[in-house]
């Protein structure tokens, strides 16, 4: 059974329910954010980066840690074109059948992969790589505290097309241009679940966005659009501490560009 149209109702009733989590960006200007789950693929991810190489689209990858570990070359491959990069959990578990200690050891065993695949210091991937984006949407109040006080972002969503249960490309495709509006967060999937169409739906909805006036952005210029945003990373650090621009940005100066048609 597909519930993909009551995404936009559970969207409307959980966004004010639990306003520290990002659902959606300013509404004030035509910026979206196009975000993807459960990577990386060894083999869907990398047509992924063909279109998105294509259209000059700056995504944000949520990864599992497990994935990372078994794909490095595709994760260092999107860290290299200056993705935004987010933690998904090390294997696709619901938070919240996790303890703190296990939730975690979950977010820095990914931290972990995603420093050894990308050959980054893990104090550095610690402190700036904290965008959390809980399996399956599903969390609680108490998982919110938790990843507040150990200073993580929660990154939701408002336009889910269901594409991991592979409706079809077309339809996936309407779906997300049918619901995108100024500040909409998209979740697609390149991994084992939906990821054989990810390319496809990916290369149907940018040029059609990009002609109604979108602008791709990353989740972390979302967050910077939000008057009381929480920082990044701990609030003091060593004078050495990486910038941002470390880890997400300076990459892109070794950015290889695809032909894709």
């Amino acid at each position: 059974m597909q519930f993909a149209p009551l995404y936009p109702l559970i969207h409307k009733l959980l966004k004010p329910a639990f306003p520290q989590c990002l659902w959606a960006g300013a509404a004030a200007t035509k910026t979206i954010a196009l975000t993807f789950d459960d990577g990386p693929h060894p083999l869907h991810t990398p047509y992924l980066l063909e279109v998105l190489d294509h259209y000059q689209i700056q995504a944000s990858f949520f990864w599992l840690g497990v994935c990372v570990d078994r794909s490095p070359e595709v994760a260092q491959a999107i860290w290299q074109r200056g993705h935004w990069i987010g933690l998904h959990g090390y294997h696709h578990r619901s938070f919240t059948l996790l303890s703190p200690q296990e939730l975690q050891q979950s977010l820095l065993q990914t931290q972990t992969a995603i420093a050894n695949a990308c050959q980054l210091d893990l104090a550095a991937v610690q402190q700036q790589i904290r965008d959390v984006r809980p399996p399956n949407g599903f969390f609680t109040p108490q998982i919110l505290r938790w990843l507040e006080q150990w200073q993580y972002r929660p990154v939701m969503w408002s336009v889910v097309p269901e594409d991991w249960v592979r409706p079809g490309v077309a339809v996936a495709a309407e779906r997300v241009l049918n619901q995108t509006q100024a500040g909409s967060i998209i979740v697609l999937h390149d991994g084992y679940c939906g990821g054989e169409d990810v390319a496809q739906i990916a290369a149907e909805i940018i040029p059609r966005l990009l002609d109604e006036g979108y602008q791709f952005v990353t989740v972390d210029e979302l967050w910077q659009c939000r008057c009381t945003a929480p920082t990044v990373g701990p609030t003091a650090g060593p004078p050495t501490a990486p910038t941002e621009a470390t880890i997400h940005s300076a990459a892109s100066t070794r950015s290889s560009k695809s032909d894709w048609s």
